[in-house]
């Protein structure tokens, strides 16, 4: 929930929200120079006594249209390689200038920058910019603006300085990092931008009306760069690391026993021009050490958890290769056709050991390489290639001084084909992808993972009535292909349950060797004016599946979604901003069963003093599960309410609070669960940010799955009411000595338990009445023992069956420090330590204070198998060779 000011500027540039004229496009003409200005931030140069300085700014936000407060002035120069940029923030009172040192793209004070669109093209932009503290803030904006990439971290030159006039940034642009054809050069596209930090003030060179639906189409003119000739990028990246890793000594584990372990690698990242608009990124042998970890979690679910992407190679450009099935513009843990995550992921065979044998078992897959190839020709067609293998993983198993192996993952091929083609000025738009997973299976694995999977889709989008209105269409078919033992696993996962008892429209085939899906959404938003409007409805089919490259929780889903927004961007009372939205819904499955509905509503307030307050609810009327007895009939649960409210104080200030809270609360006193979250953030100097964001949820279920058991020949499932607490917080602290030389450390603690009690077994799963769908286990029926529950559900004084007991205690504390310095663009040093310290016992309850103390009490580590604790350290060098 949180943003830099300059996030909520491009926000309001991307969903825009008025209706108004469009203003008459400014032309600007750069002038060739002969002598290049040393980039050092003070334009004493003699080359920038040429050309003319221009200063017609308009203000954005909060007074659109009006004239900004304080001037600016802009000159553009340029040579056979490079685009020179000069900017003056003129300023009556330079020292309230903000100059906080901040890691890139992570803004925190006044901002200037140049968008970009040399392929002139009216849909794609680059943007530089930077911070009056020298701090780069770069980004790549497709699709008219509507998608923007902060991940994309061109190479080039940048420095500022303050002085009584206000503060200068100096800018040395080289035409490689940015794409465009050999007669594009005649018009560029192009805009300008200053923020003044304590006024929340945005203002334009081309002014933009807050009524735009779009940015990249309104810039202004750029022109005199007739005769410059596109560069093709060739930069290559050689890197070395050494990683010690520490651990407990686990006696008589061969794997362990020394505690610790030494590892030297070495690898190549690559970009290379293949043409004046296609770029390729290669990667051999990648190492991502310097990347945060996964935060803590509990997952009690069937379902697995989205996680997003962290490393640098798969986060670049992820937008081109997007498919999402998401509402409307689709989130990133939308279900999506390529989810890079699979890529490199924890093995997913385990080996079965015996008494006496110790395996050492891969953490992650090799990445032996991988390949992307991006770009957008003049013509509209834009294009994302990716190519990655990764290799066999074996663990190696000892068993009384023998030595085997065995495949816990197999080599494997992915690849992604992302194309789309706008034409009519980017009124029309379709596209396709084809995804492929490719795997060498053994017969071991082969009996759980596919042997292929294939998906593909087509989609379509068209603006109307000067892109007021859009309407889009996406769909796509998939395809798995394996064993039978594997597609039997796939038709009974969690994403489907084809073995459900009551279900009467899909066929779970034992002899299957493969299953087609398909899947789609169509959707109409009205995208101007102070209401926006969508309409959309989205289905999966029950073969639908996605899970080898992309992303899908489940499948057989049909949703229908109406959604409204009222916005207010001029201030006005005591409001800057004010945004109100709601929405309604419902779903059904392939059955034609209406399975849920349920309304959203949500407000958001800028408040003039600068804080942001916000709150929302939604309500869900009684659900029918098809996956809460995980294969078991469709059962009926109670609707539920949630409130949630939260506000954050004013972000520009050294001392920064933030509050949020959620309650929800299920029908029938069947569940009820809160979640608060505190924040504070404090910047003492302007290179220093220490983060505490600490957060405490406690929730209660009367139906939390425990297993399927049988008696007497009849399925059994399991039930219990379940008490949940969990404390984590994630401390952050950043300590930039200069935008290039930065040292950070992230800490989490986190401690989560679970106590079961009052077990059940589900009676009549779809019952009008609450209590009548289970039968709580009276005190004769159930026996306690120190590891399980003894049921004698007939009374006959003999047990049916038993329970295993799942109380937990759960404590973590995760740690990464990384120290980084860029000591040339596009080359670093790395010096990283992580620290995982881990513990469990079956308790279920929360003693936090002895549970954090349990987690650095040296005698558990040394005498109980249940803590552990893992040290990395790494040392990364990288050199980048840019060859053009």
């Amino acid at each position: 929930m949180k943003r830099n000011l300059f996030n909520l500027f491009v926000l309001f540039l991307i969903f825009p929200v008025i209706t108004g004229q469009t203003p008459e496009k400014k032309q600007y003409k750069a002038e060739k120079l002969t002598v290049a200005p040393e980039i050092d931030g003070i334009l004493d140069d003699e080359t920038w006594k040429q050309g003319t300085w221009i200063d017609d700014f308009t203000q954005y936000n909060p007074h659109n249209g009006k004239e900004p407060s304080q001037k600016t002035e802009f000159k553009i120069l340029f040579d056979e390689d490079n685009l020179y940029v000069a900017f003056k923030a003129l300023d009556t009172s330079p020292d309230s200038i903000i100059r906080r040192m901040t890691r890139r793209d992570n803004v925190d004070g006044d901002l200037l920058g140049i968008f970009l669109d040399s392929f002139h093209d009216l849909r794609t932009a680059f943007f530089f910019g930077v911070s009056s503290g020298g701090v780069k803030y770069d980004q790549m904006f497709t699709n008219d603006g509507m998608n923007e990439d902060s991940s994309w971290d061109p190479n080039w030159w940048v420095k500022t300085s303050i002085n009584d006039e206000g503060w200068i940034a100096e800018m040395k642009i080289p035409f490689s990092q940015v794409r465009f054809e050999k007669k594009s050069g005649d018009t560029w596209g192009f805009d300008m931008i200053r923020l003044l930090y304590r006024k929340n003030e945005q203002s334009l060179w081309q002014h933009i009306p807050a009524d735009a639906p779009g940015l990249v189409h309104l810039f202004g003119d750029l022109s005199g760069l007739e005769q410059i000739k596109p560069r093709k990028i060739l930069d290559i990246t050689p890197y070395l690391v050494g990683k010690i890793e520490t651990f407990k000594t686990e006696p008589g584990n061969p794997f362990k026993e020394k505690g610790r372990n030494y590892k030297f690698n070495g690898g190549v990242d690559a970009k290379i021009g293949v043409t004046n608009n296609l770029t390729m990124d290669l990667t051999i042998n990648p190492d991502f050490g310097q990347v945060e970890a996964d935060p803590s979690e509990v997952n009690l679910t069937a379902y697995e958890t989205f996680f997003s992407e962290k490393r640098p190679f798969f986060v670049e450009g992820k937008n081109i290769t997007s498919f999402s099935f998401g509402i409307g513009d689709g989130e990133d843990d939308d279900d999506n056709l390529f989810y890079s995550r699979r890529i490199g992921r924890r093995p997913q065979g385990s080996p079965d050991l015996g008494t006496g044998m110790y395996a050492d078992i891969p953490v992650a897959s090799t990445i032996l390489g991988a390949a992307k190839l991006s770009g957008k020709t003049q013509n509209g067609l834009s294009v994302g290639f990716v190519e990655a293998l990764t290799a066999e993983e074996k663990a190696e198993i000892s068993h009384n001084g023998d030595r085997t192996y065995e495949t816990v993952e197999p080599l494997t091929n992915f690849f992604v084909a992302r194309v789309q083609k706008d034409i009519k000025e980017g009124n029309t738009i379709f596209g396709g992808i084809l995804t492929s997973t490719n795997r060498n299976l053994d017969e071991n694995l082969g009996q759980f993972m596919h042997k292929s999977a294939y998906s593909g889709g087509i989609d379509f989008t068209q603006y109307f009535k000067d892109k007021k209105w859009q309407f889009n269409l996406n769909t796509a078919l998939s395809q798995v292909n394996g064993s039978k033992e594997a597609l039997e696993n796939t038709q009974r996962s969690s994403a489907r349950y084809f073995q459900r008892p009551d279900n009467d429209y899909m066929e779970l085939d034992p002899n299957r060797t493969s299953l087609l899906g398909s899947g789609g959404r169509v959707q109409l938003m009205k995208l101007d004016g102070h209401v926006n409007l969508l309409g959309s409805l989205s289905w999966k089919t029950p073969g639908f599946e996605l899970n080898d490259l992309g992303y899908m929780q489940t499948a057989d889903q049909i949703l229908a979604i109406l959604w409204g927004s009222y916005k207010e961007w001029e201030p006005k009372g005591i409001y800057r901003t004010l945004n109100i939205n709601g929405s309604l819904f419902s779903s059904w499955n392939f059955g034609g069963d209406n399975v849920g509905k349920g309304i959203n509503t949500n407000i958001n307030i800028g408040l003039k003093n600068y804080w942001f307050v916000f709150g929302g609810g939604n309500l869900n009327t009684s659900y029918l599960s098809t996956g809460m007895l995980r294969g078991g009939p469709m059962m009926k649960t109670p609707g539920t309410v949630n409130g949630r409210i939260g506000f954050q104080t004013d972000s520009r200030k050294k001392l920064e609070f933030s509050f949020f809270t959620n309650i929800n609360k299920g029908f029938e006193d069947y569940s009820k669960s809160t979640y608060t979250e505190i924040g504070v953030t404090y910047k003492p100097i302007n290179f220093l940010r220490i983060t505490l964001t600490p957060g405490y949820s406690k929730s209660f279920s009367e139906l939390q799955y425990v297993t399927l058991t049988s008696n007497n020949g009849s399925d059994k499932y399991i039930f219990a009411s379940i008490d949940r607490k969990t404390i984590s917080a994630s401390l952050r602290v950043n300590f930039n000595l200069t935008p290039d030389l930065t040292l950070q450390y992230w800490g989490q603690p986190f401690i989560a338990t679970g106590k079961y009690y009052d077990h059940k077994y589900i009676l009549n799963p779809m019952d009008d009445t609450y209590k009548n769908r289970f039968h709580v286990y009276s005190g004769n029926e159930i026996t306690e023992t120190s590891d399980s529950y003894e049921i004698d559900e007939n009374l006959d004084g003999d047990f049916d069956y038993n329970i295993e007991k799942r109380d937990f205690n759960v404590q973590e504390f995760l740690s990464n420090m990384v120290f980084r310095w860029e000591y040339s663009p596009g080359s670093t040093v790395y010096l990283v330590w992580n620290q995982t310290r881990s513990g469990y016992n079956p308790s279920g309850t929360m003693d936090y204070f002895n549970n954090m103390g349990d987690l650095f009490s040296h005698d558990l580590f040394r005498d109980d198998d249940n803590y552990t604790l893992k040290n990395v350290f790494l040392v990364k060098f990288s050199y980048r060779f840019g060859l053009k």
